[in-house]
Order: C-alpha cells, then structure tokens, then sequence
C-alpha cells in the first residue's frame, strides 16, 4: 500500500491499536489530524504515513502522559524527547511514592495508629550514609546477577535483591545488600538499642526516597510495623518503609566459608579510583607483587598503572568487571582501602584500612570471561 494511500478509520484504527472514538479525539483535540474529510458525509480518512504518530501516540498514552504532555514529545526532537520522557517518568515514580506514604498512614489509622516496635534510635546523617552506600550492592529490578567464576549471569528479577536487609541486635545494627555477584555490609552502633531483635529485608526504592529526610534528622527512630518499618523524623513527615516478603540469601553462611587471605593489599583510595577511571577496557586487571599493585589490560602483563601499595602475602593476578570494583572501592570509607584476596577466583573483601563497619565482597572474573 503506497503512503498516499488512503484508509478508512477503522482499518486505520485497526492497524494503530487505537479505536475509532480516540481518533476522533485525538482529530479534534489536533493531536492526529485525519489526512482528508469528505465535506459531504464528514467521514474521516488517514494516510498510511500517519501511522508512526498515531502508535507514538497510543504508546505515550499508555504511560499516563497527559495531552499536552504528547503534543510537546510529538512535536519535539529526539533528544528533546528522550528528556521530556524521562521528567514524565520521574514524576510519576515520585507520585508512586508519596501514594505509598499516604497509603501506609492510612493503613496505620484503620489499625487503630498502634506504635511500632523499636527496631533502634540512629543518628540520621550516619544511617542516610549507609543506606546509600550499601545499596550500590542491588541489583536492578528487572534482573539479579548470579556469581560465577566467568562472570555474572542473569535470571528473572528477585524482588528481595533490590532491597536492604537490616539485623538489629541489643548492640548493634547490620546493613547488607547484595545482587549475589557483590555484597556488601555495614555496622552500625544506635544512639538507643530496641526491644528486642529484628530482621527483614527492606524496599530499596522506599529507602532511597527517604534518605534525604533521614539525611537532614539528627536523630531517626526505627519502628517495625506488620509489613513495613517507620522512620520517625522529629519535625519531618514520618517516611514508611516496605518489607518484602521474598526469603533473603543467606549472606552470613557466606562470610562464614570464605578462607584466609593469602594476599592482602592496602593502597590509596583515590589514586586506585583514578587508575580504574584512566583504564582504557572494561574489565581490568590488578597485578599484586611485593613491590605495589599495577593496574593492567588483560593481554599486557609488563606495563601499566603502577601504584604505591602495601603489599604480603602471595603474588596475584586478579581481573574484575570495571563497573563491580570501581564501585565497590568507591564507597570505601577513608583514604586508604584494604584489599584481602585469596586468590583468581575467589571473592575479594575490601574495606577501609583504619575503619572496619563498612565491608564490601567482590567476585573477579576468568581472564577468559
């Protein structure tokens, strides 16, 4: 059928997914014009060359954008557009979450606003650090990555990885996250300890939104609720937390299994980072001798980044995924970073070297991977 080709509208709204009514809509609010009108009989026609707009159109309705918001996609660049959807998404995402705070007050009032149980009482700006800092180890919503020693692979997205599971104890609380090919964990001391233990795993999205809240309270009470926790801010809207009812992994048998370092490397934290960002490929290669660490291309055992580092134990070559090190090593706290390894293909835990409560656990890859 040639572009100039005429069809009626119900072939027309056949072939766009939209129905006869929406384009007559969409004509007179002159989002989708038809191409001719007979004066006689007011029918409607469309050209085959309207088709791209009118499925564009359908598409973008779909996603809630009101009309104007289509008109200016519709008659906008392609990076215009990007940008335009992208704000849409953004204010719906934070609709999304303001409905899930009001919901789960309202939920609180028809249970008749009993209190949580304390879970503990933290300084604010320390648990907004945390939370951030530990959740770089997620994974995203829509995958989960398995550790192998060739590398992450992955399989239908697991809700519970995309959280922050929390241990509170009468001495301390346990931040870990992991998408299974990092883990990482922090500990923190609380300004007050709560009534009893707890454990559950907690919407990651629903952190994040609060963290800025939580940043700006110098001090915030943990609350367990049934299916959620309560950040209770003094002179800020209390922010409510999801617990997701998925199983966690079990982290702690992990930690418990792994072996001795047989290398051990302490190195300057923001000279690494800048080797890593100056390394030209996408999975880079730590040499480890007694004379420093280099940080090298796969295929060049001789040449590049040397570093000063504080190197024992065995010699090591180690290669990684850039996006897995680089932030594992950036959310170390403090200049230096330590560097325990046990080998090629075992996981590699590194932490600050003078502060022990943020620890993250890395998996490298095969030099084949």
């Amino acid at each position: 059928m040639p572009n100039s080709e005429l069809m009626a509208i119900g072939a027309f709204a056949q072939r766009s997914g939209l129905t006869s009514s929406a384009l007559r809509f969409y004509a007179d609010s002159g989002l989708l014009p038809p191409a001719d009108v007979d004066p006689a009989t007011g029918y409607r026609s469309y050209g085959v060359h309207q088709l791209e707009r009118a499925v564009t159109l359908r598409r973008l309705r779909e996603i809630a954008m009101p009309l104007a918001g289509v008109a200016a996609v519709l008659g906008a660049g392609a990076e215009e557009a990007a940008r335009l959807l992208d704000e849409h998404v953004a204010r719906i995402e934070g609709d999304a979450a303001v409905a899930r705070q009001r919901a789960a007050a309202i939920k609180v009032t028809l249970g008749g606003d009993a209190p949580g149980s304390l879970i503990a009482v933290l300084k604010g700006p320390v648990l907004a650090e945390a939370v951030e800092q530990v959740l770089t180890a997620t994974a995203t919503p829509t995958a989960t990555a398995t550790a192998t020693a060739t590398g992450p692979t992955h399989d239908p997205a697991s809700a519970v990885l995309a959280g922050l599971h929390i241990e509170a104890s009468d001495e301390a609380v346990a931040l870990t996250a992991t998408d299974r090919y990092r883990l990482s964990t922090r500990t923190l001391v609380p300004v007050r300890t709560g009534e009893r233990t707890w454990a559950g795993t907690v919407d990651g999205a629903d952190l994040r939104n609060a963290v800025a809240d939580v940043r700006r309270s110098a001090l915030v009470r943990v609350e367990a609720v049934p299916h959620g926790i309560w950040l209770r801010m003094s002179g800020r809207e209390d922010r409510h937390c999801r617990v997701l009812p998925e199983e966690y992994p079990d982290h702690r048998s992990l930690l418990a299994s792994l072996g001795e370092a047989t290398t051990r490397a302490t190195v300057a934290k923001g000279a690494l980072l800048r080797a890593l960002e100056e390394h030209p490929g996408d999975r880079p290669v730590l040499r480890l001798t007694d004379r420093g660490l280099r940080v090298q291309a796969p295929d060049d055992e001789l040449s590049g980044i040397r570093l000063p580092a504080a190197v024992t134990g065995e010699g090591l070559r180690i290669r990684f995924e850039m996006t897995t090190l680089y932030a594992a090593v950036s959310t170390a706290i403090g200049p230096d970073v330590m560097l325990d390894l046990r080998g090629p293909l075992q996981p590699v835990t590194i932490r600050s070297a003078d502060r022990g409560d943020l620890t993250t656990l890395t998996m490298p890859v095969t030099f084949d991977h």
